[in-house]
């Protein structure tokens, strides 16, 4: 068996098992978010009327279901690197997929982000904040430029990244202004995915594609650990979406939504093809620049642009039934993510 061969069945056993994993024991885990009333709060009639009269039925459904998905991969990824260790001479310490120079970074801002959106949530629950609704948008924003900073110390100093590569072109030099641009990229990146969660199944399912195209983009580099850590995510998002499909048990919250955005926009960094996240997440950049239009429109021009925003709200508001909006969201997510690896392979041949 080639070295790529053995790679390729590594990273597909680490994605089953941690599909098992996390499907294993997600039922108790939507029983005791039950129990504890952690459910979503839907904003009032005041506030947003359309949301509200959209989403009413939604009101008490459980949140935070975005634990499912870090914890699976923390664990897995905390019990391969511990069997590497103790059994270091054995075929299953070779599944282990914890390296400082690839997966380190990407474990680490996952779980701290899990952590700042698991907070959010229960405020969200509990209704604290302004109208009980949980932080504001600004300090989401400053909250993901705070992570982003810590990330873009780690490439700049730990890893010594101060270029941007630019397909077909080749890596281009920037310097200092290689910081900003990480922070910019995992801000919008994290924004655009918290946007995007507001459907049953959309966010699951679009980052399911994204991580799916980063992962065959980092084993075409030959970042194979870096390719079974998207594994992993992917086999927890499988399960998640398993119980978060229309009609949704449960929702990702921002424990979920804000933490896999990180990560998504650190995946992109450390594979040097950050300019094709625009491309693979383009479903993501409708949702959020739907927000921020509709927020300039408002303040501008004192009306809407659109009934509803985020993007999938405002279909929604026109009359598309939810599953249809999440299928079709779907299949653009499918279309750009493999437009995005494409060009990434063609500009690898290049």
């Amino acid at each position: 068996m080639t070295l790529e061969s053995f790679q390729l069945v590594k990273i597909l056993i680490l994605t089953t098992l941690a599909f098992l994993a996390a499907f294993f024991w997600t039922p108790g885990f939507i029983k005791a978010l039950n129990a504890l009333g952690v459910g979503k709060t839907i904003r009032s009639a005041s506030d947003a009327p359309i949301f509200a009269k959209l989403h009413a039925k939604k009101h008490g459904t459980p949140t935070m279901g975005g634990v499912v998905i870090w914890v699976t991969v923390l664990a897995i990824a905390l019990a391969f690197a511990g069997v590497s260790l103790v059994l270091p001479d054995t075929i299953f310490a070779s599944f282990n997929f914890l390296t400082r120079s690839q997966t380190w970074l990407p474990l680490g801002a996952l779980v701290a982000s899990a952590i700042v959106g698991l907070v959010d949530d229960y405020f969200n629950a509990k209704r604290i904040g302004p109208h009980g609704g949980g932080l504001r948008v600004r300090h989401r924003l400053l909250i993901y430029t705070a992570i982003a900073l810590i990330g873009a110390w780690w490439f700049a100093v730990k890893l010594g990244w101060d270029f941007l590569h630019v397909p077909f072109l080749g890596n281009q030099i920037i310097g200092l202004w290689y910081i900003p641009f990480f922070v910019l990229t995992i801000a919008a990146t994290a924004f655009s995915v918290n946007e995007t969660d507001g459907l049953d199944g959309l966010a699951g399912g679009t980052l399911f594609i994204a991580f799916g195209a980063y992962a065959i983009i980092a084993f075409a580099q030959g970042k194979y650990d870096l390719a079974a850590f998207c594994g992993v995510v992917i086999g927890a998002l499988l399960a998640f979406l398993w119980f978060n499909i229309h009609p949704a048990r449960f929702f990702m919250g921002d424990t979920g939504s804000m933490s896999l955005g990180v990560t998504l926009g650190i995946i992109a960094m450390l594979t040097n093809s950050a300019l094709l996240l625009p491309i693979i997440g383009f479903v993501f950049v409708l949702e959020s620049l739907s927000v921020l239009l509709q927020i300039f429109w408002k303040k501008a021009l004192h009306r809407k642009l659109l009934l509803s925003s985020p993007f999938h709200h405002h279909l929604e508001a026109v009359g598309w039934p939810e599953p249809q909006i999440v299928m079709r969201l779907w299949v653009v997510a499918l279309v750009s993510g493999a437009l995005g690896v494409a060009i990434a392979l063609l500009d690898a041949l290049s």
